[in-house]
């Protein structure tokens, strides 16, 4: 039996990907709630949620929360969502994550060392404040 995906498939999955890149929150918790898995990653380890706060869709970010999203899971670089949002000075998206207790000395940059980092003070207040 292969482990390969067929092209229908992946076109799919890079389609779940760009909604949440995109910020296309309905459509992509239709389908979570279809049941596509909220934790799917991409080849990078990219999850949605990490994806969706890279590209600063806070709403995004709320909805795959609410609906069971990891908030932890890193992608293969360490990288976690929070981390991703603090790089992109989000505070929507850092408040968001906080409040589902995100960690914010977890992953490799941690989202705290990404805000010393990139001299981000703003994000640094909010990750310490908690």
């Amino acid at each position: 039996m292969s482990d390969e995906l067929d092209a229908e498939t992946l076109e799919f999955a890079h389609r779940m990907f760009d909604l949440a890149r995109d910020g296309a929150t309905t459509e992509l918790v239709g389908y979570v709630d279809a049941g596509l898995p909220v934790n799917l990653t991409n080849q990078k380890g990219d999850s949605l949620l990490i994806l969706a706060a890279y590209h600063a869709r806070p709403e995004t970010v709320r909805a795959l929360l609410d609906r069971g999203a990891d908030h932890s899971r890193a992608n293969d670089r360490g990288q976690t969502a929070l981390a991703a949002a603090v790089f992109r000075s989000n505070a929507e998206a850092v408040r968001a994550l906080l409040d589902a207790g995100a960690d914010p000395d977890g992953g490799n940059p941690s989202a705290v060392a990404t805000a010393e980092f990139f001299d981000l003070p703003e994000m640094l207040a909010m990750l310490r404040s908690g």
